[in-house]
């Protein structure tokens, strides 16, 4: 029997006893078979955490439609900018070693940073918590640009021959590049690339066999078909995708991480125990407090609901490190949240968010490209208010 045909009847095998064995809450079943019904998604992974255990697990319709795949515990989301958090923790591990400070100019590392001019024509002098905390104002390299780059390295003349696109702290600016400059830096004070140092720091060592920058052969039977929603029909329509090989892409910090959604949840376990797993401190309090508090002006709007259509919601939350804090919850997405929650959402519906009053983490599963807004999504409101409603209701 080849490897992947192997790894699949493994999996079906697993997937029969965990979902036997696993617990579910009440109501995220329908709440996710409402989405199914009116083709928001063709299938999803949807997960509830502890500090101490798992609280629901449970899979919903397809991974592919085309050929009635089931969703599995196994079943591999290309996250997206769930990655950000992931980038973010290894950034802060390595401030923990004393390798690095948050405070330094990135051209402490990646000299050439130090010609970086401002739109002013003043010297930017960027540090690493402006670049991940997205208020650093650097430019963004354009697709066709990037196309050739094999490494972060390469992309580094790109970031600094795109203008900037205001001065550094001005504003709050979804900014690629700067996660990614972050995430060379990790190479540069670690001496590895940064997939290495993922798979080897935290990949391994938390146990999550499913998460990876380049998806093997024996991943991917396990690769949920990306679809996305035909404007004028309503149908669901695969997105044809093939994961990256390794040496054809770099291995990126803002985005590229293919994981499961028991990986992730491990990730969010560690992060609600105050960086520690099975004993094995990840990150200090210090650098905890960094990542999931607001480093941003109080007064500075961020995220992704600042319009008219999502309220103008940009005082609601501030910035940790490579992470999205809630300050204030507000109607739909967020009115189940505690003050303080934080997070990351994926351009392909996926979402992470950690609770720390309430003392668990949501985890959604989905590959859908064109929601308005992930962050705003139906599923993912109907998802965590079901969840929260059924913790309370046990």
């Amino acid at each position: 029997m080849n490897s992947p045909l192997r790894l699949l009847v493994l999996s079906a095998a697993l997937t029969s006893a965990l979902t036997a064995a696993d617990p579910t809450l009440s109501g995220i079943t329908a709440a996710l078979q409402l989405a199914l019904d009116e083709k928001e998604i063709a299938g999803a992974v949807t997960l509830v955490i502890s500090r101490e255990k798992v609280l629901h697990f449970e899979t919903h319709g397809f991974a592919d439609v085309a050929t009635q795949r089931p969703m599995t515990p196994e079943t591999m989301f290309n996250i997206m900018s769930m990655t950000k958090l992931m980038t973010a923790t290894a950034v802060l591990m390595l401030q923990d070693e004393g390798k690095l400070k948050l405070t330094d100019p990135v051209a402490t590392y990646i000299p050439a940073f130090a010609a970086l001019k401002t739109p002013s024509g003043q010297p930017a002098n960027l540090t690493l918590l402006q670049i991940l905390t997205h208020v650093s104002g650097l430019g963004e390299a354009s697709a066709t640009s990037v196309r050739d780059a094999r490494t972060l390295a390469d992309l580094v003349p790109l970031w600094l021959a795109a203008p900037m696109q205001n001065e550094p702290g001005l504003k709050w600016r979804y900014c690629q590049s700067g996660i990614n400059t972050a995430a060379r830096i990790v190479e540069i004070v670690s001496g590895k690339n940064f997939d290495e140092f993922l798979q080897t720091r935290l990949f391994v060592p938390l146990g999550l066999k499913h998460t990876t920058h380049y998806p093997s052969a024996e991943h991917l039977p396990f690769l949920a078909t990306a679809y996305t929603k035909n404007k004028t029909t309503g149908a669901l329509e695969a997105v044809p995708a093939s994961p990256p090989a390794r040496g054809t892409r770099p291995p990126t910090g803002n985005a590229g991480l293919y994981s499961s959604a028991h990986d992730y949840a491990r990730f969010c376990q560690m992060l609600l125990n105050g960086g520690i797993l099975n004993g094995q401190r990840y990150l200090s309090p210090v650098a905890l407090q960094l990542l999931s508090t607001s480093q941003t002006p109080a007064d500075m709007p961020t995220g992704f609901f600042q319009n008219d259509t999502y309220g103008h919601r940009g005082t609601n939350y501030g910035w940790g490190i490579g992470t999205c804090v809630l300050k204030t919850p507000h109607a739909g997405v967020a009115a189940m949240l505690s003050a303080g929650s934080y997070g990351h959402g994926g351009a392909w519906g996926t979402q992470a968010w950690i609770d720390p009053i309430r003392g668990v983490a949501y985890i959604l599963m989905v590959q859908r490209t064109n929601f308005p807004n992930s962050d705003a999504s139906e599923v993912r409101r109907a998802f965590q208010q079901a969840a929260v409603d059924g913790i309370a209701a046990k």
